[in-house]
């Protein structure tokens, strides 16, 4: 039988490339609402990042999920998802 080929991502902190089970997904809805899709099924265009809150602020620092979506992400958004990857 033939062996299917898993998902890889990107993470956007860290640089890795892992199982894309692995990662978070950070989605861009269509109204331009940025946020943590945990689920991995929100409409939108998606980034991942590792779960854990230093991947993030490094992607932070870098303003990689700015250009990732090609827009500004406020604080606000960075710190909520910060409190979302902790409570994970």
């Amino acid at each position: 039988m033939k062996q299917r080929k898993l998902p890889l991502r990107k993470c956007l902190g860290c640089g890795e490339v892992k199982d894309k089970r692995e990662l978070v997904r950070v989605v861009k809805s269509p109204n331009g609402e940025i946020s943590l899709d945990l689920t991995g099924k929100k409409a939108g265009r998606g980034a991942y990042i590792c779960a854990d809150a230093s991947c993030l602020s490094k992607a932070r620092k870098a303003k990689r999920i700015d250009r990732a979506f090609d827009c500004t992400v406020p604080d606000e958004v960075y710190e909520a998802m910060e409190r979302e990857l902790k409570n994970e």
